[in-house]
């Protein structure tokens, strides 16, 4: 059985998250969504609350689940998981040039290999960053991400 592990901290999961782990559930047996607490970003929803929120997005897919990526290495989670690869979304060069060096040194580390997707032109202009900005200031970016994100996001705003 062929899996992949999509990493990341997914604050919040985007339509562009959902569509290249989407396509990558074409490509392996079994893909898993590993939700990060990442420790430089400061969280606008809980871990807990970003695994509920992809696995209420993931449930509609076949050979795709969510679990939390821990602490430690990914190349140790990936490992636990049986992964043969790594899958990473790219919008552009900005992107390949930040996952270069993380690829490089997973390899390094254990053999793992990352595949790169290209996202969608649909989505290239889409960040986790971005979609919190525009609807911090009030901005609608119901299109930009699932409906379990979107009513979270609305609830948050009150």
């Amino acid at each position: 059985m062929q899996s992949a592990v999509c990493p990341g901290s997914f604050d919040p999961l985007h339509n562009g998250h959902v569509e290249v782990i989407a396509r990558a559930s074409n490509l392996f047996d079994e893909v898993i969504v590993a939700v990060s607490a990442n420790m430089h970003k400061s969280p606008m929803f809980p871990l807990e609350e970003r695994i509920a929120m992809a696995q209420e997005t993931f449930s509609y897919f076949r050979g795709i689940t969510v679990k939390p990526l821990g602490e430690g290495l990914l190349t140790e989670f990936c490992k636990a998981q049986g992964a043969n690869a790594v899958v990473k979304g790219l919008r552009g060069p900005q992107d390949l040039e930040y996952e270069r060096p993380m690829a490089t040194m997973n390899r390094h580390l254990s053999g793992l290999e990352t595949i790169y997707l290209q996202a969608d032109g649909r989505y290239t202009h889409l960040s986790s960053t971005l979609i919190k900005e525009v609807h911090s200031l009030g901005g609608d970016v119901s299109e930009m991400v699932p409906r379990a994100v979107y009513r979270r996001l609305l609830e948050q705003r009150g």
